[in-house]
C-alpha cells in the first residue's frame, strides 16, 4: 500500500454486480423486487425428490461457460463462478480503470458461508466410490471458503489486503465493514460483498440439520418471516458484488456513485442459558452511531428475516426498541430469493442502495398476515415511495453472528 494520505471520509460504492434468483444485472433485479417476480422454484441442480424441502431461489440463465474463462470453470466451484460474473459486472459498471491504479492499493473482501459444496460433493463422492486417484487436484482450493476472493484477486491483479468473513449471512455485511476499513487505511478500491451456491444433495442436507428450512410445499407460503404462518426459510444461490473506493478517488474520476458505507457494528449472541438479551439490538445502536446518525435519520430497516417465529420476533423487538414501536418502515424482498447466506446480505446492501437511489422501498412479497403483537412497519403488498436518505441493513448467522450497516444516499 502507499505512503499516499488515507481518505477519512466514508467510501462510495461506484459499482454493483448482481447474480441472483431475481435476475442477472441490477436493473433486471429491481424490476423484479418492484413487480414481486419471485425466483423462487423447485430445485433444478438436483432430484430434490428424497428430500423434505424441494424449493429454493436459484439464478436464472446463468450460463457459465458465456461468463466464466473456460479454464477456471474446471478449477472452482458454481459459487466462485456467480461471483466471477458479479465482479466483471461491478468493475464494469464503476468504470474504474484498473490499469491505472496500484496494484497494491487495490484489495478483495468476500464473505463465505459453505465455500464449494457442490465441487465439493463431487470429488468426496469419486473419493468414496473410488480412491483418493480419483480425487483432482482443485479439490484442495475450490472447496475452500477463500476460493472467490483468491479468485478474483488473481483475476484483477489486486495485490493489497485481501480476505475472507465466514459469518454466514452476518458475514456479508462484516465483509463490506472490512473494505471501508481498507479504505480509510489507505487502498484506493475494494472490490467487495459475495456469493453463495449450495444447492446440491450435501448443501440441502447441512442445511436441513439446522432445523430451521421450511419443509411447506408451497414456494409461495414456505418463507415468511413476520407471518403469523413462518415456518422457516428456503434456501437460495447467488449475491452481490460491490465496488468501494475512496471518496477522494472517485471524485477525481467524476465518477457515479450508488451511495456511501458509513458505519458498521457486529456481535455475537451470548449463550442461551445466560438470560442475556440477544446481540442485534445493540449491534444496530452502535451500526447507527458509528454512522454519526440517531435512529430518527434512518428511513428504512432491510431486515435480517429469519422466518423462524422466535427469531422473527427478537428481531422485531429490537427493531421496535431501537426506533419505538412501528416507527420506521420496515422490509425484506429476500422472500423471492431465499436466504442466500454469504451472498445474502450483500444483497440486501446492493438492494438498499438502489431503494435510496429510487426513493422507493421493495416491499415484503407473500406476508399478507403479519404475526400478532410485532411493533413493526413491514411494508407489504406493493413498493412505497419514500424520500430516503438513510437505510440500515441487519444481518443475522447461524451460531450467534450478527450485524448491521448503515448506507447513506
Amino acid at each position: 500500500m502507499s505512503n499516499r494520505s488515507a481518505d477519512s471520509r466514508p467510501p462510495v460504492v461506484t459499482g454493483l454486480g448482481i447474480c441472483a434468483p431475481t435476475g442477472i444485472g441490477v436493473e433486471t433485479h429491481w424490476a423484479s423486487l418492484l413487480a414481486g417476480k419471485s425466483g423462487i422454484g423447485r430445485i433444478g441442480r438436483f432430484d430434490p425428490s428424497p428430500y423434505p424441502v424441494r424449493y429454493a431461489g436459484q439464478v436464472p440463465g446463468f450460463d457459465t461457460a458465456e461468463r466464466v474463462p473456460s479454464r477456471l470453470i474446471a478449477q472452482t466451484d458454481h459459487w466462485t463462478h456467480l461471483a466471477l460474473a458479479a465482479g466483471e459486472a461491478a468493475l464494469a459498471d464503476s468504470g474504474a480503470d484498473l490499469t491505472t491504479i496500484p496494484e497494491y492499493e487495490m484489495a478483495v473482501v468476500t464473505s463465505s458461508s459453505s465455500g464449494g459444496t457442490e465441487f465439493g460433493q463431487k470429488e468426496m463422492t469419486a473419493l468414496y466410490q473410488h480412491d483418493p486417484s480419483w480425487v483432482g487436484a482443485y479439490q484442495s482450493i475450490a472447496w475452500f471458503y477463500a476460493a472467490t476472493t483468491g479468485q478474483l484477486s488473481i483475476r484483477h491483479k489486486m495485490r493489497g489486503p485481501c480476505g475472507v468473513l465466514a459469518c454466514e449471512q452476518a458475514g456479508g455485511l462484516d465483509a463490506i465493514a472490512q473494505a471501508r476499513r481498507l479504505i480509510h487505511k489507505g487502498s484506493r478500491l475494494v472490490v467487495t460483498g459475495g456469493t453463495d451456491a449450495s444447492l446440491c444433495p450435501y448443501g440441502l442436507t447441512a442445511q436441513l440439520s439446522t432445523g430451521r428450512l421450511s419443509t411447506v410445499p408451497d414456494p409461495e407460503r414456505a418463507y415468511l418471516p413476520f407471518d403469523a404462518a413462518a415456518s422457516g426459510h428456503l434456501p437460495g444461490e447467488g449475491g452481490a458484488i460491490l465496488v468501494l473506493e475512496s471518496a477522494e478517488v472517485a471524485a477525481e474520476r467524476g465518477a457515479d456513485t450508488y451511495g456511501r458505507v458509513l458505519g458498521h457494528a457486529a456481535g455475537f449472541d451470548p449463550a442461551p442459558e445466560s438470560g442475556r438479551p440477544r446481540a442485534l439490538r445493540r449491534t444496530a445502536e452502535q451500526a447507527i452511531a458509528d454512522a454519526g446518525l440517531t435512529p430518527a435519520d434512518i428511513d428504512v430497516v432491510f431486515a435480517d428475516a429469519a422466518g423462524v417465529p422466535a427469531d422473527d420476533r427478537d428481531e422485531a423487538e429490537a427493531i421496535a426498541a431501537v426506533f419505538g414501536p412501528n416507527a420506521v418502515p420496515v422490509t425484506a424482498p429476500k422472500t423471492l430469493t431465499g436466504r442466500m447466506y454469504g451472498g445474502g446480505a450483500p444483497l440486501d446492501v446492493a438492494t438498499a442502495l438502489l431503494a435510496l437511489r429510487e426513493g422507493v422501498i421493495p416491499h415484503t412479497p407473500h406476508v399478507s398476515e403479519p404475526a400478532p403483537g410485532l411493533a413493526i412497519d413491514l411494508v407489504t403488498g406493493a413498493p412505497r415511495e419514500l424520500a430516503l436518505r438513510h437505510a440500515l441493513v441487519l444481518a443475522r448467522g447461524h451460531g450467534g453472528f450478527a450485524s448491521a450497516l448503515v448506507l447513506g444516499r
